[in-house]
């Protein structure tokens, strides 16, 4: 086993010439006997080195065991326990090395909390003021339209309705995102049913599908799931759902599909909008990316809040912390195409 290593093996063999040097010379010069007493010396030489060599070696090992462990997260590792001149020292650093990782992972730690819970105030300081502010709006409305208000007046105040509207979806999106880049949110781990994600995306969607008159279809293979959080993915499908109602005309379709294979949990989403255009679709999942529009569709409007590039931002977030992917594209017909996937660990 020891002979594997081309570096030991060089070693030996080095001794070996060496040693036969010496017992030929001992030879010329002493006899047989003199020969005889250097080649066993070498020999003996030769099986110290190695002995002390394998000893080394399972030192060595062992600390790359310590080593691979604290990588992995354990924090009750010591280096201590070595003895030896070089490796002691090694040790040494190493286990200096391996306290200051624990405390720096420490630091993180209690600032992804101290993150999260700031975001968490600063979500619920916001979210209050905006909506009284919702409510006095549309109460305002409602006396404005018994009294017999201007109906300028009254489409002005629907109109900050929907800014409000607007503004808490940005900070709740927002706080989304933030949370999960602190890796503060707890993803699950359940069989998760197609059928179920897709209604659950697609319902709170019903009322805003209707007004804009888009057509909703659904084709989910009966049984068809896979191994995730529901209630994260379904809010990364409703954001891709709005961004293609956004982007359909009046009297379009959007379609969702879900496949189950041997290999993976396929979701597949479509619009009859414009599509996307080729210099868009590197950066369509990119924060705040806005790219040139191709069309005005049935949500396009100045008061969208799909519109700032943070729905398609945060549904990528939310299928790659799961370890799915998600691509955007074209369909062959036009509209915009979103595929996402769930690649099945066993199989």
């Amino acid at each position: 086993m020891l002979l594997r290593n081309a570096e030991v093996r060089r070693t030996a063999a080095v001794f070996v010439v060496v040693g036969a040097i010496g017992a030929g010379v001992a030879w010329s010069l002493a006899g047989a006997p003199a020969a005889a007493v250097v080649a066993a010396t070498a020999a003996a030489l030769l099986a110290v080195l190695l002995v002390s060599t394998r000893l080394r070696y399972r030192r060595i090992a062992r600390m790359a065991e310590q080593v691979d462990a604290v990588l992995h997260g354990a924090r009750d590792v010591s280096f201590e326990r070595m003895r030896e001149g070089e490796l002691a020292v090694l040790a040494s650093e190493l286990d200096k090395m391996q306290s200051r990782l624990a405390l720096a992972n420490e630091d993180l730690e209690r600032e992804k909390n101290a993150l999260a819970d700031a975001l968490a105030d600063v979500s619920h300081q916001l979210k209050t003021p905006l909506t009284s502010l919702s409510l006095m709006t549309s109460l305002t409305r409602g006396a404005l339209v018994r009294d017999g208000g201007h109906p300028d007046e009254v489409e002005r105040l629907r109109t900050m309705e929907r800014l409000e509207g607007r503004v808490e979806w940005l900070v709740s999106s927002l706080l989304k995102l933030a949370r999960i880049d602190a890796g503060v949110v707890r993803l699950t781990r359940a069989r998760v049913s197609g059928a179920e994600l897709v209604a659950r995306a697609a319902d709170p969607l019903a009322v805003t599908f209707d007004l804009a008159d888009v057509a909703l279809a659904c084709d989910v293979q009966p049984d068809a799931g896979f191994e995730g959080d529901l209630a994260w993915t379904a809010e990364a499908l409703e954001n891709i759902l709005k961004n293609c109602l956004e982007h359909t005309p009046a009297g379009g379709r959007v379609s969702v599909s879900c496949t189950e294979d041997a290999l993976a949990f396929r979701l597949r989403v479509e619009d009859t909008g414009s599509g996307i255009a080729a210099e868009d679709l590197p950066h369509v999942f990119e924060r705040f990316y806005r790219g040139g529009e191709k069309g005005e569709g049935a949500g396009g409007s100045e008061v969208d809040p799909g519109g700032v590039g943070i729905g398609l931002a945060l549904a990528k977030s939310l299928v790659t912390a799961q370890g799915g992917s998600i691509r955007a594209g074209n369909a062959p017909d036009g509209g915009a195409r979103f595929d996402i996937v769930f690649f099945k660990s066993a199989v």
